[in-house]
């Protein structure tokens, strides 16, 4: 089991994908349920009798990343307050959030695993093949949370894009969300751009111009890059969006057509031409040569510093972040979010995280009702995990923020609802603890301006112009060869894109390594 594990960990680097049919009708291995009971098997069948009520857990374990408050984020006051509304002590496990997957992979490899547990998509329905996350599927299905989602439009919709073969094991919080492109509108304004690209051609011409001209207004020609990102391809579902104008139709990994039949879009010859457009949009130099290496972070520190104008990243809550540390750094906090070209048609919407029992839990019914189900309660637990805690992440006292800073401070009259700065970057507000005001699958009342217009009008320019995403189910051979052919896909798209091998060339050295052997062993078994 521990030897499966590893290798799943290791190997599962692209279990995600986008798909436009729904669920797919694979097989796939699904663990049994860490015992039934009464409340889990109820409304999973007419015949099913009345059962005792769930016992409610004294302590949970949580393993979890840095999207919930860290301790230097108050994390143990938010913890507390927790304990306080529910009555239920929390045992928390929190690796440093770049580390968070090795730490996971080594913890599940190890055996003591904790109750609960936030996976992304890319490790979410690998661990569910393999038997460490429980089946939460009737207990949702009996549940008062099922209904509150039901309430609210698209969020059923959000948990049925979770579903492996109808099967439920984990749960959402909020949409997933994804990435709109935003463009600097002194950049635009600087060397002339009257109106936002449209399409590929209007594109390439705002890039010439940002790459060739003075758009940061320094008097200085061609000292700038157009766009940068965080790889030339994604680690993890969608993989395209940091590069979409690029990609457009293209898509690197396995999807499925019309009929619900499983291909590889890397075999493509839409994914070819993606790669000759970066290749040409490289040489031109409007990429950032350090976009091979960049991390996320990277890619924010230069877009702050007024190194490239054009950026996509993260709907809604960053759209206001990347604007106000803009404004931090002397810049105008200006951005255009914009809707994609027509190539594009459609942002992709990713597969939200999911918050998951282990199928070691004693007690997984008892804390799918009062942990899981009370996370979206519609009240009081559900404002905690989304505004975090009073005098710590908000306030409604009157008083003045930055008050050393007159072009950032700002002050608020008793009563008025405002986030207060972030402990490990004092510069900015809180916008939210856990689930985002704007993607929560469950009504709650909001307190009012505690989301800016920035962030409002980009989340709703993304929700108008996005695609679903869905789970790609795991398959042996996938867990076999995958970590080793999205290795060589990332590879091959990073040595055309910077000119060291033609589109054609690359293609031939993925079928002489065996990429396409691997590809094609993986189409076989997700179709099977």
């Amino acid at each position: 089991m521990k030897k499966k594990l590893i290798s799943l960990f290791l190997a599962t680097a692209m279990v995600a994908t986008m798909a436009g049919c729904g669920n797919t009708d694979t097989p796939a291995s699904t663990p049994a349920s860490n015992g039934s009971s009464s409340e889990s098997q109820a409304g999973s069948s007419e015949q099913t009798p009345a059962v005792a009520e769930v016992e409610k857990p004294d302590s949970i374990t949580v393993m979890i990343d840095g999207t919930v408050p860290t301790k230097e984020n108050y994390g143990d006051e938010f913890w507390k307050k927790y304990t306080e509304l529910t009555g239920i002590e929390v045992n928390v496990i929190q690796p440093d959030h770049d580390a968070y997957y090795d730490v996971v992979g080594q913890t599940i490899a190890g055996g003591d695993w904790p109750d609960v547990i936030i996976l992304s998509s890319t490790y979410y329905a690998g661990y569910a093949a393999e038997g460490v996350l429980w089946d939460m599927t009737d207990a949702y299905a009996s549940s008062d949370l099922k209904a509150r989602h039901e309430a609210k439009a698209g969020s059923a919709g959000v948990v049925d894009s979770l579903r492996i073969n109808g099967k439920l094991f984990g749960m959402p919080a909020t949409h997933g969300n994804g990435c709109v492109t935003y463009v600097k509108q002194t950049w635009l304004d600087n060397v002339g751009i009257t109106s936002v690209p449209t399409n590929y051609e209007e594109y390439v011409a705002m890039l010439d111009a940002f790459t060739t001209g003075d758009p940061d207004g320094d008097g200085v020609n061609g000292n700038t890059f157009a766009v940068s990102a965080a790889g030339f391809a994604g680690k993890e579902a969608p993989y395209t969006n940091y590069l979409p104008e690029f990609y457009q139709d293209a898509y690197p990994s396995f999807i499925q057509d019309e009929n619900g039949v499983w291909y590889d879009g890397f075999n493509t010859d839409s994914m070819k031409a993606a790669m000759q457009r970066l290749a040409d949009a490289y040489a031109a130099g409007y990429i950032d040569p350090t976009t091979l290496t960049n991390g996320t972070s990277d890619c924010r520190n230069k877009f702050y510093s007024d190194e490239f104008g054009i950026f996509t990243y993260w709907a809604g809550t960053w759209a206001n972040n990347l604007k106000t540390n803009l404004e931090a750094n002397g810049l105008s906090g200006d951005l255009v979010a914009l809707p994609p070209i027509a190539e594009v048609g459609a942002y992709v919407d990713r597969i939200t995280p999911a918050w998951c029992i282990t199928s070691s839990c004693e007690n997984p019914e008892g804390v799918f009702k009062y942990f899981i189900e009370a996370m979206q309660d519609g009240g009081d637990v559900q404002f905690l995990f989304t505004y975090g805690v009073e005098g710590c992440h908000w306030s409604t006292a009157a008083e003045t923020l930055w008050a050393d800073d007159e072009a950032k401070a700002k002050t608020y009259a008793e009563g008025e609802f405002h986030f207060l700065p972030n402990a490990e970057k004092p510069t900015t507000a809180y916008t939210k603890a856990h689930i985002d005001p704007m993607l929560a699958l469950v009504n709650l009342e909001a307190p009012e301006n505690s989301v800016t217009e920035t962030a409002k009008n980009a989340q709703e320019l993304f929700n108008t112009n996005c695609k679903s995403a869905f789970i790609v189910p795991t398959t042996e051979t996938m867990s076999e060869f995958n970590g080793d052919l999205t290795t060589l896909k990332n590879e091959l798209i990073a040595k055309v894109t910077m000119g060291e091998l033609s589109v054609d060339e690359a293609y031939a050295k993925y079928e002489a390594d065996g990429g396409k052997a691997w590809s094609d062993a993986i189409v076989e078994s997700l179709n099977q």
